[in-house]
This record gives structure tokens, sequence and C-alpha cells, in this order.
């Protein structure tokens, strides 16, 4: 039997948010099992004009090694959802789905600045804990909370 594996994966669109991260939770539900579920967060977009982003992060328990996740998951669910990569990292996207944690570790440091990352995150693993600094999720959530905007959106998965 392969070895079980938990992904905390940030889910992001704003190009018909409501429709595709709906989809999105539905189809990763077809590869594995959806644990957990944060509040959808509406964010402004960063980096570049666009509609607002809605974001919401997900414990996801799998058999799938990462890299695997990534590949043989993640980037086939983005493009039949019709995510079109390209040199703009911060054009509109019908999905965009980052893998955050894998088996307790940071796949990406960089997650730690982004409130539409940490504040979904914090609902879901509030005691997890930045490896390096010792703070925890929550902490930093609270943090980001006073300085970045972000709202809950009722409604949308279910």
């Amino acid at each position: 039997m392969n070895e079980a594996h938990l992904a905390y994966l940030n889910l992001g669109s704003n190009i018909q948010p409501e429709t595709n991260l709906l989809k999105a939770v539905k189809l990763l539900s077809e590869y594995g099992k959806v644990q957990k579920i944060s509040s959808v967060w509406e964010s402004k977009s960063v980096g570049a004009e666009g509609p607002n982003y809605l974001n919401v992060c997900i414990l996801f328990k799998s058999t799938f090694t990462q890299a695997d996740l990534k590949e043989q998951v993640i980037h086939p669910l983005e493009a039949q959802l019709g995510r079109k990569r390209s040199a703009d990292k911060y054009s509109s996207r019908p999905i965009d789905i980052d893998m955050v944690l894998f088996d307790g570790k940071p796949v990406n440091d960089n997650f730690w600045e982004l409130a539409y990352v940490v504040v979904p995150l914090a609902e879901i693993f509030p005691e997890y804990q930045n490896p390096t600094t010792g703070e925890k999720v929550s902490e930093r959530a609270t943090r980001l909370r006073q300085v970045v905007w972000l709202e809950t959106r009722r409604g949308v998965l279910g």
C-alpha cells in the first residue's frame, strides 16, 4: 500500500472564481481526500490590475509524492479549468493551485509574506510554525490582517 501524504494547497481565482474554486475542489477529490477547507477569502489582485481574487486553503490527503502531485494532479487540473501559463505571473487566471506545505514542510518560504495564503492556512492549521523563526501561522495571520485588506466570502463552497 502506498504511503499517505498531507499537502496544504492554496487555491486562487479571479476569473469566475465562485465556479472555478468549487470545480477545483471537486476535481481534487477525485485524486485524494479533501480533509479540511478554510473559509473563502477575497483579496485585491497583487502585481497587476485585475479583478479581486478569491482564495481558499485545503488539507489534501493522497498517495502522490510532492513531485507527482504537482505534475500529475495540479498542473493537469489547472489546464482542465482553463489556466494558461504565461511569462506574466500576475495575470488573471481561472485557477491557481499552489502547494504550501507537504508532509509538514514548506514547499516555498515566500508564502509567509502573502496574506491570501497565510490567513486561510491559519484557519485550518493554526499551530503550524515557521521553521526559521518559530512564529505560528496564526500569529502571522493576525499581524497581516492588520495591514492587508482581506474579507471572507460566504456561500462560495457550499
